[in-house]
């Protein structure tokens, strides 16, 4: 394996800096941002070499608020287990209006029908004259 020389490192990241650059024109131009390939290209570089090893993510929560969270969803999940299935609920009837949704009387369903026999038969009345 080559191991590369102090001028060729420099050389890439020279190279890579100006990548960098025009991507930042092309952005500008084009009004959206342009994936920063030189950055990507440049740690590869750096890795596979084993030059400036990539810094940690520091986590977002401590070892012990991480314990914190998980002790709670296990204790959720064991209340949720161990809860027997409950019985089949009674069909009762709703009281109220509820009970009589959708229902309509015979009286009230005979009036509708009245007036929207009268309604054709105008309209039928204001054909024939015409």
């Amino acid at each position: 394996m080559n191991i590369p020389t102090l001028d060729q490192l420099k050389r890439a990241l020279h190279l890579s800096e100006t990548i960098e650059r025009l991507q930042a024109e092309l952005s500008a131009i084009f009004g959206r941002k342009i994936p920063k390939l030189a950055k990507e290209a440049r740690a590869t570089v750096m890795d596979f070499y084993g030059v400036g090893a990539k810094a940690k993510k520091k986590p977002r929560f401590s070892k012990a608020a991480r314990e914190a969270i998980a002790a709670g969803q296990r204790k959720r999940w064991a209340k949720k287990k161990s809860k027997a299935p409950k019985p089949a609920a009674k069909a009762t009837k709703p009281k109220g209006r509820a009970g009589k949704k959708g229902k309509m009387s015979a009286a009230g369903r005979a009036n509708i029908v009245a007036a929207q026999r009268a309604r054709w038969a105008k309209v039928r009345a204001e054909k024939a004259s015409k």
